[in-house]
Order: structure tokens, then C-alpha cells, then sequence
């Protein structure tokens, strides 16, 4: 049976350990982990009764973040000591897609506020930028990109974190990973993505740029608007839609593995150390985005509203949905869905793309074989 790439970094195949730095335990197809990092022993490996006493050279203690046994076996990497590595090339990669791609972010936040039911502030995605950038100026189009900025290391980290602990215990008896077991490991990664980091993160955001279109904005920079909605609000204020921000992580993780899962599987076949090159990467990474922009925009559109500055006309999640289709009808529930789906496409893609170099460049540097 062979090995993964991730395996075969850390243990070459003469079967003789070495030590090796953790990019290239990590590297293997991107911050999916190549969706098998750990697969069952091989078939020769000897099955050990109790009593007996194992044989052999005793375990090598390696830097990829767990032992790597001599006699070839390999464990897998426990969720806490897969976080550092996952989290931080993960987070690098958030943090360099949210500069680029953030103006569209914040495009779609303003269409998805912009309420029917009072006179419409903007004519389309044009007349959003130009009447950002007039009254603004090019700066105007980040704001709220500070929240997003802090939070890509730990969103990161709890994502994929999540992602390799619930995968490696719904494998399969070869140690692979099938399309629905990726979807429901990528939902759990998702609500628990929601509920640490990203519904703070959103509510902080949705509040900065909805502040903006006030006539007298009153959060002068992140650390004074924060510590004024937990003035006025208390700690719940950053907590705002997050029934609404969980269903939407949720299904995003879901369809977003879920494709990438199928597609890798897809390419790969039968050879599961197939190569990936990055604009291969990069396309499936963009079409795992698009489906998850088309199947939970209406999600997004009531999340932001339940985050908004006008957040307090809702009951609940439900009565804000309902809220929308009884004012607004059923197209208001994809509002912003064109700045969404290029910002989504670029974002999934970049990230893949970008953790997979740096990991790359990382292991060109830091030799230890």
C-alpha cells in the first residue's frame, strides 16, 4: 500500500527515520491535509498480542508534530499539535486573500443592508464603489477589515484543527476520506468556526460598515469600536445572528470539503499520491466556493442584517427571514451574491494556492534532512 505524501516526508521508504521540519508533514495538497494524513499501518506490519513484548528500535521522537516509529508505522497527529501548523499557514494565506479581495466583501455588506423598504441607497455594485470612494475616499472600501485581519489565524486554526480531528476518526479501513464523510467533517468544522471566532468577527465587521453610511460615524478605529459595543451592549453584542452565523459556517465548511473532497478524489483515482499543481489547486478551490456562494447566500443576507445597526427590528433569525421575503421578495435574499462569488472564488482558491507555497518555500529553506 503506498503512502501519502505527508507520510512519506516524515519516513522515507527505506524504512530508516528521520527527522524533518512540520511543513512537510503539513504539505500534502493544501490545508485540507490532502484529506488522508493518517492511514492504517501497512498489511507486513506485525499485529502485537498482550503479553508480548514489541521487537525493535524504540519510537523516534519527530519534529512533525508526533513519533515516527522506526518499524514504519504512523500515528496520526493529535487536533492540538495539528493547530500550530494548520492555524498559522492557514491564517498567513486568510490574512494575504483578505487584503486583496476585502473591497468586494465590503461591496456585498453594504448591498445586503441596502433595505426595499427605505429608499435605496445604492443603484448596484458600481454606484456602491464610486459613492464609497467619493465620500471616502479608496480607504473607504476597508473598512472592517481590521476584525477579519485578526481573526484569520484563529479562524484558521479552529477550521482546520476541527477538520483533521473529526476526519481522522470517520475514516475509512484504508484511512480514506469518502465525499459525505468529507461534507459532515467540514460541517462540524464550520460550527465550530461560528461559534469560537467567526460570529464576533462577522458582527464587529457588519457593525463597522454599517457605521460608515451614518451621518456621524462613531467608531474611530477597531479597539475604540469594540470596547463601545461592549460599552453599550455588553459582551452579547459581538454575539449578534449567531443562530444565523453557524447555519451559514456550517453549510459553507459542508459544501466547500465536500467538493474539494470530490474533486481531489475525482483527479487523483486510484493513486493517491497523485501531484496537485497550484492552479489546479486553485480551480478546485474555486468551484468548491461557487457552490457554497449559490447554495447559503440567502443565509448570508440574514446574517448580516441580524448583525447590523438596525439588528434590534428582529425577533429572532426566523423573523428576520421572514421580514425579507414579506418586504423585500425572494431576490432580496441574494443581494450582493456577484461581490460574494468573486470574493469567495478568489478567497478559497488564493488560500489553497498560497498555503501550499509557502509551506513549499518553507521546506526549501528549513532543511533537516
Amino acid at each position: 500500500m503506498t503512502r501519502p505524501r505527508a507520510l512519506a516526508a516524515a519516513a522515507p521508504e527505506s524504512g530508516k527515520a528521520k527527522l524533518t521540519h512540520p511543513g512537510k508533514a503539513i504539505l500534502a495538497g493544501g490545508p485540507l491535509g490532502d484529506l488522508d494524513p493518517c492511514p492504517p499501518a501497512p498489511q507486513s506490519q506485525p499485529r502485537f498480542r498482550a503479553g508480548h513484548q514489541r521487537q525493535g528500535p524504540a519510537p523516534l521522537p519527530g519534529r512533525a508534530g508526533g513519533a515516527v516509529l522506526a518499524s514504519g508505522s504512523f500515528p496520526c497527529l493529535s487536533p492540538l499539535r495539528a493547530l500550530p501548523g494548520q492555524g498559522g499557514w492557514g491564517g498567513l494565506a486568510g490574512g494575504i486573500e483578505i487584503c486583496i479581495t476585502f473591497p468586494t466583501e465590503y461591496v456585498k455588506t453594504q448591498l445586503q443592508l441596502d433595505e426595499r423598504s427605505h429608499p435605496p441607497r445604492y443603484r448596484g455594485i458600481w454606484d456602491c464603489v464610486q459613492q464609497t470612494v467619493r465620500n471616502h475616499g479608496v480607504l473607504g472600501l476597508y473598512r472592517g477589515l481590521s476584525s477579519l485581519l485578526y481573526g484569520s489565524i484563529p479562524k484558521a486554526a479552529v477550521r482546520f484543527g476541527m477538520f483533521e480531528f473529526l476526519s481522522n476518526h470517520m475514516r475509512d479501513a484504508q484511512g480514506r476520506l469518502d465525499s459525505t464523510r468529507g461534507l459532515l467533517c467540514g460541517l462540524g468544522a464550520g460550527v465550530a468556526e461560528a461559534v469560537v471566532v467567526v460570529c464576533p468577527m462577522e458582527t464587529i465587521k457588519v457593525k463597522f460598515i454599517h457605521d460608515q453610511t451614518s451621518p456621524n460615524p462613531k467608531y474611530r478605529g477597531f479597539f475604540h469600536g469594540v470596547r463601545e459595543i461592549i460599552r453599550e451592549q455588553g459582551l452579547k453584542g459581538t454575539y449578534q445572528g449567531l443562530t444565523a452565523t453557524v447555519l451559514k459556517q456550517g453549510s459553507n465548511q459542508a459544501i466547500r470539503f465536500f467538493v474539494m473532497t470530490s474533486l481531489r478524489n475525482w483527479y487523483r483515482g486510484d493513486n493517491p499520491n497523485k501531484p496537485m499543481n497550484p492552479l489546479l489547486t486553485g480551480t478546485f478551490g474555486a468551484i468548491a466556493g461557487a457552490a457554497s456562494v449559490f447554495g447559503n447566500t440567502p443565509l448570508d443576507v440574514i446574517k448580516t442584517r441580524m448583525q447590523g445597526l438596525e439588528a434590534h427590528k428582529y425577533r429572532n433569525t426566523w423573523d428576520c427571514g421572514l421580514q425579507i421575503l414579506r418586504n423585500e421578495g425572494l431576490k432580496a435574499f441574494y443581494k450582493g451574491t456577484v461581490p460574494r462569488l468573486g470574493r469567495v472564488c478568489l478567497d478559497v482558491a488564493i488560500v489553497f494556492i498560497i498555503y501550499d507555497e509557502v509551506v513549499k518555500l518553507l521546506n526549501k529553506v528549513w532543511k533537516t534532512d
